[in-house]
């Protein structure tokens, strides 16, 4: 039987994403200047894009790590792509910061770069250097590239009885 460590949804929007990113981009403004963005794929890449724009960064590199599939949230933190150097100069960008299992590995690697993500849960939050909004670790953060319109059911719809 699977455990449900998730008690509650935070859905996010478009729009949201794109403030928040935002947001996240007039913290980092004012750091030391970065040569080059690195995105956490795949959920850092919309935030990268957005970041980069936002901060005048036309070099734009990837980390690809696999920690978990939406199904099996336990397996084990798989780099797929790595990046050259100790990331002296680079910006690291996620879109969520969970756990820390994905974030440690890459702060082994890239052990100097600035590491910011958009969304931080208190077990990984110690593994940032920025972040814009703390969410509680029961929370399940609902991405917009995870979603698709339809309709749902008014609350008052879903009483029991």
């Amino acid at each position: 039987m699977t455990e449900n460590r998730y008690q509650r949804t935070y859905p996010i929007s478009w729009d949201q994403l794109h403030r928040d990113a935002k947001a996240l981009s007039w913290r980092l403004l004012d750091k030391d200047f970065f040569n080059g963005i690195i995105a956490v794929t795949r959920g850092g890449l919309v935030p990268a894009a957005i970041i980069a724009r936002e901060l005048d960064i036309r070099l734009v590199d990837t980390i690809c790590v696999s920690s978990y599939d939406w199904k099996n949230q336990k397996g084990e933190v798989k780099l797929l792509k790595g990046i050259e150097g100790n990331g002296e100069g680079w910006l690291i960008i996620d879109d969520l910061v969970d756990t820390g299992r994905t974030a440690k590995l890459i702060r082994e690697l890239l052990p100097k770069a600035h590491f910011a993500s958009v969304y931080a849960k208190p077990a990984g939050r110690p593994l940032v250097d920025t972040f814009v909004t703390e969410v509680s670790q029961d929370t399940w953060i609902l991405f917009p590239w995870d979603t698709e319109s339809q309709f749902v059911q008014p609350i008052a719809g879903m009483r029991q009885g």
